[in-house]
């Protein structure tokens, strides 16, 4: 049964011909190299899928950061996120952690935390999500 109510967010198309691995990815009308490192028998020419999907978070996570802040006009100049992916014993966590240049007091600190906590992506990557996968004729 097909599920109702489904709203799109966003297309991505991913292109891949017989080099190994570097592939085409195009998304709201700009285009990347994605690849996988030479360890993997790629040519390393652009991110590989894992980083791909941490950049993502990063970049939404500084974003959504950099809209409140405007927002309460806090002179903070510049925002930073670290993003590491650790595989473990019960599946995969994802670390983030955030750094300022400017003056952050601990209120601040605190209701920055759930900015960050609540950017798009990390709400998908943290809530129900569901992938389903077919192929055309």
């Amino acid at each position: 049964m097909e599920e109702t109510g489904n709203e799109l967010i966003e297309t991505a198309t991913a292109l891949i011909g017989r080099s190994q691995y570097q592939t085409v990815v195009n998304s709201g009308g700009h285009g990347l190299i994605t690849d996988e490192p030479l360890e993997a028998e790629g040519s390393n020419t652009g991110m590989n899928p894992f980083s791909l999907l941490l950049a993502s978070l990063a970049s939404c996570t500084v974003i959504t950061l950099r809209m409140y802040i405007n927002r309460k006009t806090w002179p903070i100049e510049e925002i930073k996120a670290d993003v590491e992916m650790f595989k473990t014993l019960t599946g995969t966590r994802i670390e983030t952690k955030i750094s300022f240049r400017g003056e952050v007091n601990s209120e601040q600190r605190d209701r920055l935390l759930k900015i960050a906590n609540a950017c798009p992506v990390h709400k998908i990557l943290t809530g129900n999500i569901a992938v389903s996968t077919n192929i055309n004729a």
